[in-house]
């Protein structure tokens, strides 16, 4: 005999899952939302009015206490964004390395918001999991990894696979700190990084339990890359005051300046003092798709392991980044375990589970934007892309020298750090041409203070495939009217 309660509550309509009709108008809304989003996008200012109280008070509108229309909801929603973000896929936005999506990502987001794979599990999604590991293989051969000793995994961006970088070169020189933590280490942990280095170094020294003190900031010379002379002595001085150096981090296109440190003597220093090499190549590793910027990023390919971010340079939308490793079994060592509750069904196969292999467990299929992304354009056109970039970049440190700035940084990527000092004495004048221009909405720069005196100067870096020469003029001209 059936159920009748059971009955009538299977039969009642889910909130949850909209009925045919409205999620065609739902889709139908997306579709021209975005398509008029994508081919505007130039025309709208690019940052807007910071508004705490207002966008507080948007959000905090919605009481949750009754259903919404769902179109209504989307409409409402989706204008209150367009109206209170930096529009990071303008092509005059000089700022961060935040992409204009590439167009197959965005519909791979779509497909596996959809689809809502597991890859945890392999055996839940076998063809999700397969995929990113040809693409992690691909990618690893372009920075000189061999595709049969390289592994590696996709991450939520660069700090977390620079985290996954400290633990793999703790549990590489101590094995016994993956059972005993830091108590299990003879002596005090050091390792270095770049003064100009990323401050994810930083967060992962905490959170791994070595503390910020196990952080040694190499100095960086005249030029912002590391000084090899004075990280020898640091080195040698550090092992003399009874440390143990256990990592070398190089980067390989600073946030700030975009500065590629000697790869090739700093990997030389980390082979003979027996340390990890780890290369930051978070924006700047794209490089090694394009042959004429190739050789800045000779001696990346000794590193043990690297940091790289699609969702910066490949322009894949948020976010895509990956932490590659020259070491098959690295990972395992530090994530591999059983449990009682997870999928057995790959057990007998000659498979890999995400979850014993990634700092994640639960996690999206992140690799689907990248891998579709290529697939469509190719390593070629992949190539095409970064070569206009750079050559933008070439145009925009031109145009600013013609025009009377002083470049203050040497890159052969597409960011540029410019001053005037008559014009701009110190960092709040910085700081107050940069308001002015984004307030503009003409374009959007930043500050920066770069070297070991913290000198300030405007930070302007080319980020965007659709950005040319009639952009940099934009930007010229919006500098010279706001100065």
């Amino acid at each position: 005999m059936s159920n009748p309660g059971h009955a009538a509550v299977s039969s009642r309509p889910s909130l949850l899952l909209l009925d045919e009709d409205t999620r065609g108008h739902l889709w139908a809304a997306l579709r021209e939302f975005a398509e008029t989003y994508l081919s505007n996008v130039s025309k709208m200012d690019v940052a807007p009015r910071l508004d705490v109280s207002g966008v507080r008070a948007f959000a905090e509108d919605f009481s949750f206490a009754q259903p919404e229309d769902p179109a209504e909801l989307f409409r409402r929603v989706a204008q209150g964004l367009l109206s209170n973000q930096v529009h990071t896929p303008h092509p005059c936005y000089f700022g961060l390395f935040n992409p204009a999506p590439t167009t197959m990502s965005i519909f791979a987001d779509a497909l596996v918001a959809a689809l809502n794979p597991q890859l945890a599990a392999w055996s839940h999604s076998p063809l999700a999991v397969e995929i990113e590991m040809h693409v992690l293989r691909s990618l690893a051969a372009k920075f000189g990894i061999a595709p049969e000793a390289a592994d590696g995994t996709f991450t939520t961006g660069g700090a977390e696979a620079n985290q996954t970088a400290l633990l793999a070169a703790v549990a590489a020189k101590w094995p016994q700190f993956l059972s005993d933590g830091v108590r299990g280490i003879p002596g005090e942990p050091v390792f270095y990084v770049s003064s100009e280095g990323h401050h994810s170094f930083l967060k992962a020294a905490r959170v791994s339990g070595l503390g910020e003190s196990a952080i040694r900031y190499a100095r960086a010379g005249s030029d912002l890359k590391i000084d090899v002379d004075l990280l020898r002595q640091a080195i040698r001085e550090d092992r003399k005051q009874g440390l143990a150096p256990f990592m070398l981090v190089a980067t390989a296109g600073t946030t700030g300046a975009g500065t590629i440190d000697p790869l090739q003597r700093l990997a030389t220093i980390a082979r003979e003092e027996h340390l990890w090499f780890h290369v930051d190549a978070a924006w700047g590793g794209a490089a090694v798709l394009v042959p004429e910027l190739r050789s800045a990023l000779d001696g990346v390919e000794q590193a043990d392991s690297i940091t790289f971010d699609s969702h910066k340079w490949l322009s894949v939308s948020m976010g895509a980044g990956m932490y590659l490793t020259r070491h098959a079994n690295s990972l395992a060592r530090l994530f591999a375990l059983s449990t009682a509750y997870m999928p057995k069904e790959g057990d007998q196969l000659a498979i890999c589970d995400p979850y014993t292999h990634s700092l994640q467990w639960s996690r999206r299929f992140t690799g689907l934007k990248l891998f579709l992304s290529l697939a469509a354009a190719g390593w070629t056109g992949y190539e095409q892309a970064l070569r206009q970039q750079t050559r933008v970049g070439h145009v925009l440190r031109t145009r600013l020298a013609e025009s009377g700035w002083s470049i203050v940084n040497q890159t052969p990527l597409p960011l540029v750090c410019f001053t005037n000092r008559e014009r701009l004495p110190d960092l709040a004048a910085h700081q107050d041409l940069v308001n002015a221009v984004v307030a503009s909405g003409k374009a959007w720069i930043s500050t920066i203070q770069l070297g070991e005196s913290k000198a300030p100067a405007l930070r302007a870096c080319i980020t965007n495939y659709r950005t040319d020469e009639s952009h940099v003029e934009t930007l010229i001209e919006c500098l010279e009217e706001v100065a």
